[in-house]
């Protein structure tokens, strides 16, 4: 029983963290590089910027998950 309670301890922190970090910080990106063409040893390349929004309903709801799971862990240890 003690490892479900850990369990939902870890999973419910790290769902409120998520969900904290996509509140704060809504929009990241990621860069990609691509091969644009290639002759012999010769290699064209190009970086290329993605950008991903995470919705405020999404991370708000990661981080109502993340608190219900530490109470729920909390509540089976006591």
């Amino acid at each position: 029983m003690g490892s479900s309670r850990s369990a939902l301890l870890i999973v419910g922190a790290l769902l409120a963290l998520l969900g904290i970090a996509g509140l704060v910080i809504p929009t990241f990106s990621t860069e990609n590089t691509k091969d644009v063409a290639s002759i012999g040893d010769l290699k064209v390349q190009t970086q290329q910027k993605q950008f991903y929004d995470v919705p405020a309903p999404v991370a708000g709801g990661a981080l109502a998950l993340g608190v219900i799971l530490i109470v729920g862990g909390l509540y089976r240890r006591a």
